[in-house]
């Protein structure tokens, strides 16, 4: 409730400070290298979709090797002791619903799990959490309905109050909203009543380190996204043995 009091409080300074932020930051490019491939070895292949905002797609690494999708994809392999035929599908600036109307315009190709991140744009643009939530439930559906994933992953907002870029109070303000889009989304997974897809939140705590960020002072370095896709990885693969433990008991 602090935050809301505060939004309305310190308007004037957030919107000026915002704006500032905008003008301020010299806007980074997607990095290039491919968007789509395989990783490790094996003939039974797990398809892996990445979707979402500007840290699916990379910005602030030089490339795709150094970004999100293939390193993820790389980890899950290795893990998983298998093949990984990943895809990228992501554009700077998508919200929650931006990105449901993007995969519906596109050829997604069939995968069994996706990792979709996205949320930072909605705070930015001041989209409610229940109205993210509902287009991130829609993409899960859709994903399921077209794609055949049957396994849907949102990993949580990073701790936006340590965003280099961002000057206090909206270093605060931004905080908050991120905790409360985590909050609502783990409640939201949790309460999931759909038998397919299946989805996770996933809980990001003590993967973010300021120090690892990208020269935006907004989006992941290098050495960030590579503690992203490691944390991701590892609940991937901890999944799927979860998984694998549940059919082998019921064989």
């Amino acid at each position: 409730m602090i935050d809301i009091v505060a939004r309305f409080a310190l308007f004037p300074l957030l919107y000026a400070q915002a704006q500032g932020v905008r003008a301020g930051v010299v806007p980074l490019p997607e990095p290039p290298g491919p968007r789509k491939g395989c990783e490790g070895r094996g003939n039974d292949a797990m398809r892996l979709l990445v979707i979402g905002d500007s840290s699916a797609a990379g910005v602030g690494a030089e490339h795709q090797d150094q970004a999100l999708a293939r390193p993820l994809a790389r980890q899950i392999a290795h893990r998983l002791d298998g093949a990984v035929r990943w895809t990228l599908l992501a554009q700077t600036g998508l919200t929650s619903e931006a990105a449901l109307a993007y995969l519906q315009d596109r050829d997604v190709p069939e995968a069994d799990l996706a990792v979709v991140v996205l949320g930072v744009n909605d705070i930015t643009q001041q989209v409610p959490v229940a109205e993210a939530l509902k287009h991130r439930g829609r993409i899960a559906i859709w994903l399921n309905a077209h794609a055949g994933v049957a396994r849907v992953f949102f990993p949580a907002l990073p701790e936006m109050e340590l965003f280099p870029s961002l000057p206090q109070p909206l270093a605060w303000w931004a905080g908050q909203m991120s905790r409360r889009n985590n909050r609502a989304q783990a409640r939201w997974a949790e309460s999931w009543n759909l038998a397919a897809p299946r989805v996770h939140h996933v809980a990001m705590d003590g993967v973010m380190q300021p120090d690892l960020m990208g020269v935006d002072g907004f989006h992941p370095g290098p050495g960030l996204y590579a503690r992203v896709a490691g944390h991701l990885a590892e609940v991937v693969d901890g999944d799927a043995r979860r998984l694998q433990r549940i059919s082998e008991e019921t064989q």
